[in-house]
């Protein structure tokens, strides 16, 4: 992982991967299933708690980070990462064996950001949209955000369509135009209720899905 501003940071990452560089990974370390036999059976916190005595009996420092563990009330928790801006919480069981596969004994909880983007065009399917290509303002710039192709149903990408046929535009009201092929414009009169993850590196959103459509 990335540690940018205090917290991991996907976009970061994928920065630094896509230059070839490994100066600001991390590898957060947080279970510890074998040393001098076999751990999974014990409770997950005397795990940590062996995974801790190891990693400072060997003076094992950065990149390798201890990843500590919080007791308290999960909702509170959930509630102020989401606040941080952080991409959700890992519950687990304290008293647990260690198990790969999903089970109740672990529950990983999402935050979500939200949204309103400028509609800027479309890509047509029979019915309605494929997908929609998002913009977002900066001064007096109007640059592209990426687009959301999930969070519909066919009613509703019907109803979409129908509502941007009205604003078509012969060419992209983008500052800097890009190339689309399949893109439809639009002038920018509808703004898309958004819910996403992040915003990658190249400032696309990330993991996005349409919540609804509204007239400027």
């Amino acid at each position: 992982m990335v540690i940018h501003e205090g917290r991991t940071n996907f976009s970061e990452l994928q920065a630094e991967l896509a230059a070839g560089k490994q100066d600001r990974l991390v590898y957060y370390a947080f279970d510890l299933l074998w040393r001098d036999g076999d751990l999974r059976k014990l409770p997950q916190v005397e795990r940590k708690r062996m995974l801790s005595d190891l990693l400072g009996e060997n003076d094992i420092g950065l990149p390798v980070i201890y990843s500590e563990h919080l007791t308290g009330d999960g909702q509170e928790m959930f509630e102020h990462a989401a606040k941080l801006n952080f991409e959700g919480i890992i519950s687990k069981n304290a008293q647990a064996p260690y198990r790969s596969d999903r089970n109740e004994g672990w529950w990983k909880v999402k935050s979500v950001q939200k949204g309103k983007f400028p509609v800027i065009g479309f890509i047509k399917d029979p019915t309605g949209v494929a997908a929609l290509y998002l913009g977002k303002r900066e001064g007096k710039d109007l640059v592209y955000m990426g687009k959301v192709g999930t969070g519909w149903s066919r009613t509703v990408s019907s109803q979409i369509r129908k509502q941007l046929d009205t604003v078509v535009s012969p060419k992209s009201k983008l500052t800097k135009p890009i190339k689309k092929p399949k893109a439809t414009w639009v002038e920018p009169m509808f703004f898309a209720d958004v819910e996403y993850r992040d915003i990658t590196s190249e400032g696309l959103l990330r993991q996005s899905s349409f919540k609804g459509l509204k007239r400027k």
